[in-house]
């Protein structure tokens, strides 16, 4: 249950930080803190039980059907994210809370924030791949909101809308993989798919797996040609921007390398996939981070270089080049956040973060100042600090032996190149914004150094980036344990040899970093002489490839054809509408008769059917050609149509089954009354068709549509009968506790399906109200005053009322027997409805208004929220989703009374219909007042 808690306990804080003020910063700052340190506290007291080797497990049964289970596994690489997450997150929530003005809202961004966290935490502890993919999308939606903090900036939306397309699409992919891998395995638990290695390596879907997972986590990891993202991202506030590329989103794809290594590793396919992509995502984002004048754009492209380091370790496929990756993950997380932080400072300070108008802030700023060297002195890969000692096991893996022959000579120059690269863009982040520049222009505002709450988390970040520098051995049970469980997927297994040491001798990869500090200050001295940097509105060779340009082109040919598919569909014609529907629906049906080649049904005489039913069936046709002849007239239609409705509720109940003929009656009343008051929007009679061959076409069309429907149920009649009714008759007394098997199906069986379907009812009234406000509807909590011209017959009136209270009686018996007799919910719903209407017609909308406002959207609410509460009580005793329970208590007088869990489900369904329906009702009939009325109160 611990493991549950580690990984929920985000969004339950995030529960609680909606409920905060957006003026209670300081508030929403402990909330957000105290969550981020209580996971930290959680994660280290499993500490020692990881580090052992031992995988800690806790699941529970979710959607058992998909082999879906909601369940959390806590091994040494989860360990190792979860701690950057936290960590990295509590420190970031206090640097947030002194960088934010006071104007911001604060418990919002904290609110998003931990949304992010709880996100990113359950990517790295989900234990079922379909689990993962789920948190997976939630980083996207989550991270979409914190890059848009600043909404009303139009760079902020764009980044934002530009990040959530791309790794949303890649979300996609990564589902399709996923999807492929448990296909292969026949499973999606991780634990499986890890042993599976070789199974699904010998898979012919290996390869189409693998390259749609690989687009997944490339797109979230910033990989070339999907790394444009991330630089456009940095709109976002400085605490998202240290957060996102140091301990969470960037590192999703990563760690899913790191994770389905022992699965998807150690072949051919994954050697030449991963590692060219990361050495193309290293060399490029280096080369291009050297010539941004953004303190945040350099850091982003470092970033992403960084990124592609660690991806062409875990793709050079050698037990020891993941322990690099992994060691370079902790290491880049500690010193790009503080970097990041860093350049808020300045930002913060000076009010721009152009290094073209910074210049000699260290005078000002000596404490941000020293703190920003030794953070770019570890990212620059300087010994006796923590990115020395990753750097050069990088190094030592180009080196391996075994490579193929361009890469035994290529990889290694491509290394030092990249490493000198890292190099020149760190002493360019020191040297224009502390050091000399004289030729820059003022910044904004005379700095001076920030308030504690800023520096204090770059300086903690600072102190572990030397003592692990100084003393690596500190982190040597984490690695090994994140290796362990990278290398093996919680199988045993042998680690590589390797030493934690700040001296390994004279030897290669020493020598690589020599060079590579040597000629990475050189590089930049060469750069800011003889070229000058400031100069450069882009950089050299790659200036023009700009992926971000190539994306908004696609994007915008992308929104010109779905304008044109949209002139083209959806141009305001009903008859289109329709049109489209039947045809799509024709086609549909008659698919499968195509693809088998021929359409053969053969006769089976039945008995013939009684005098009843073809005296029902002989006026349902004679209603229906009566129709034909009369469409013009609304009218007349509405009527004639409304009798077929009665007709065939009276055919549900001659074939036996009541409560369809109650909801059929119910739904046609509710239906032909709301028509009516639509239809004072129309023309009594519809115009005639100008173009003769639409009628011809319209009569082809409907009549397949007739013969095509009454081929598909001949069909159905004539096929043996094998249906799963019995199991539902047999089974609704002992497992749903009702002996009316259409209810028990409803609020039992198939309850998933009604909370779907009266939500969707539920958003129909809301989108129905919607759309008539656009046409003057003034909103509910809007009385309006005038004269009711509509005169409303006494004799109605009178029964109108009498029948209200009868109504509401019968709606109430309907509900308590709907268990055991014809009724239900739905049906008590819309006879309460139906009284409602009735009252409405009967004595108009002034008579209501002295009674009642008729807004009826909180009953909406209120039903959904408790058909849902009645599916997360199952929860609580350990059964899925919205399993009902029963029981037979004793009450005094009546005996025993049945009793079900259900009846709360079916309450909800009752306020949902009732609510969904008087609304609809209510926005017609205010929208007629409205236009007749001249005052509104």
């Amino acid at each position: 249950m611990q493991l549950a808690w580690l990984a929920l306990l985000p969004f339950l804080a995030a529960l609680m930080q909606a409920a905060l003020p957006n003026s209670a910063r300081r508030s929403a700052a402990w909330v957000a803190g105290g969550t981020a340190l209580a996971v930290l506290g959680l994660l280290l007291s499993a500490a020692p039980t990881v580090f052992s080797g031992e995988v800690l497990r806790w699941s529970t049964p979710w959607v058992p059907a998909l082999g879906l289970d909601l369940g959390f596994r806590l091994d040494g690489l989860a360990w190792l994210f979860a701690l950057l997450i936290s960590a990295i997150g509590a420190l970031v929530v206090l640097y947030a809370s002194y960088y934010l003005s006071p104007r911001e809202p604060a418990a919002r961004f904290f609110l998003f924030l931990l949304l992010f966290m709880g996100a990113m935490l359950g990517v790295v502890l989900a234990d079922n791949l379909l689990l993962l993919v789920v948190f997976w999308e939630l980083t996207s939606l989550s991270s979409f909101l914190l890059i848009a903090f600043w909404q009303k900036e139009p760079a902020a939306r764009a980044g934002a809308r530009m990040a959530l397309l791309i790794t949303g699409c890649g979300g996609l992919a990564l589902l399709a993989g996923v999807l492929l891998l448990g296909h292969i395995v026949g499973s999606y638990s991780l634990d499986v798919v890890l042993a599976s290695g070789a199974q699904i390596r010998a898979h012919p879907l290996y390869l189409p797996a693998l390259l749609l997972i690989l687009l997944g986590c490339f797109s979230k990891s910033a990989q070339f040609p999907f790394h444009f993202w991330l630089p456009n991202a940095m709109t976002a506030p400085t605490p998202v921007s240290a957060y996102l590329h140091s301990a969470t989103m960037v590192k999703a794809g990563v760690f899913l390398l790191a994770r389905l290594y022992p699965a998807l590793g150690d072949s051919s396919a994954w050697f030449w996939i991963v590692s060219s992509t990361g050495l193309a995502t290293l060399l490029i984002g280096a080369y291009v981070a050297l010539f941004k004048h953004d303190l945040k754009g350099l850091l982003a492209y470092s970033t992403i270089s960084h990124l592609g380091l660690i991806t062409l370790l875990l793709g050079l496929d050698q037990p020891l080049a993941v322990v690099a990756a992994l060691f370079h993950i902790l290491n880049h997380a500690c010193f790009k956040a503080g970097l990041f932080m860093a350049a808020g400072i300045v930002d913060h300070e000076t009010g721009t973060r152009d290094m073209r108008n910074l210049n000699q802030l260290g005078r000002y700023l000596p404490v941000t100042a020293t703190l920003t060297m030794l953070a770019c002195a570890a990212m620059a890969g300087v010994p006796l600090f923590n990115g020395f000692l990753s750097k050069e096991m990088f190094l030592a893996q180009t080196l391996q032996p075994g490579l193929p022959a361009p890469l035994q000579w290529g990889l290694p120059l491509a290394a030092t190149l990249a490493a000198a690269l890292s190099v020149a863009y760190s002493v360019r982040f020191v040297h224009d914004v502390f050091f000399n520049n004289p030729r820059s222009r003022p910044s904004p505002q005379l700095p001076h150094e920030p308030p504690w709450g800023m520096r204090a988390p770059v300086a903690l970040l600072v102190l572990i980036c030397v003592l692990v520098g100084l003393m690596p051995q500190m982190v040597g049970p984490l690695l090994a344990s994140a290796a362990q469980a990278s290398l093996f997927g919680g199988q045993p297994g042998q680690l590589p040899a390797y030493e934690l040491a700040i001296w390994h001798g004279l030897n290669l990869p020493l020598g690589m970093s020599v060079l590579a500090l040597l000629g990475g200050g050189l590089l930049y001295l060469f750069w800011h002489q003889r070229v000058d940097l400031h100069t450069l509105e882009q950089s050299p060779l790659l200036g023009r490839l700009n992926g971000q340009r190539g994306f908004e082109r696609q994007l915008a040919r992308l929104r010109s054809l779905a304008a044109w598919l949209t002139r083209g569909l959806q141009n305001g014609s009903l008859q289109r509408y329709l049109l489209c529907f039947v045809l799509m629906a024709l086609l549909a049906g008659a698919a499968p008769y195509l693809a088998q080649g021929s359409l053969s049904f053969s006769w089976q005489p039945g008995s013939p059917p009684g005098y009843a039913f073809s005296a029902l069936w002989l006026i349902g046709l004679l209603c229906t050609l009566a129709t034909l002849h009369a469409f013009r007239q609304r009218l007349l239609t509405l009527v004639l149509l409304g009798a077929v409705g009665l007709l065939l509720s009276l055919a549900f109940a001659y074939f036996s089954a009541p409560d369809l003929a109650m909801t059929q009656l119910s739904v046609e009343v509710v239906t032909t009354l709301l028509m009516m008051l639509a239809l004072h929007w129309l023309p009594k009679e519809s115009r005639p068709e100008r173009q003769h061959w639409r009628t011809g076409r319209d009569a082809l069309i409907a009549i397949l549509a007739g013969i095509g429907s009454a081929a598909l149920v001949y069909a159905v009649l004539t096929q043996p009968f094998d249906s799963i009714a019995r199991f539902y008759l047999e089974n609704a007394p002992a497992l749903g506790g009702g002996n009316n098997a259409v209810n028990v199906i409803i609020v039992d069986f198939r309850a998933y399906d009604t909370l779907g379907e009266i939500a969707v009812l539920g958003i129909a009234a809301l989108i129905i109200l919607a759309l008539l406000r656009e046409r003057g509807l003034p909103p509910l909590t809007v009385q309006l005053t005038g004269s009711d011209n509509d005169r409303h017959p006494l004799m109605l009136s009178v029964a109108a009322r009498l029948l209200l209270p009868l109504a509401l009686l019968a709606a109430l018996h309907f509900y308590l027997r709907g268990h055991n007799q014809p009724g239900g919910g739905f049906v008590a719903g819309l006879v309460l409805a139906i009284a409602l209407l009735l009252q409405y017609v009967a004595q108009g909308r002034q008579w209501m208004a002295a009674r009642s406002d008729g807004d009826l959207r909180p009953w909406i609410g209120w039903g959904l929220l408790l058909a849902g509460l009645t599916g997360v009580g199952s929860w609580l005793f350990a059964a899925p989703f919205l399993t009902s329970s029963y029981d037979y208590p004793r009450w005094p007088l009546f005996g025993h009374v049945p009793l079900t869990s259900a009846m709360a489900f079916d309450l909800g369904v009752l306020l949902t219909v009732t609510g969904a329906t008087v609304v609809m009702l209510n926005a017609i009939v205010r929208l007629s007042a409205s236009k007749e009325s001249a005052r509104w109160k």
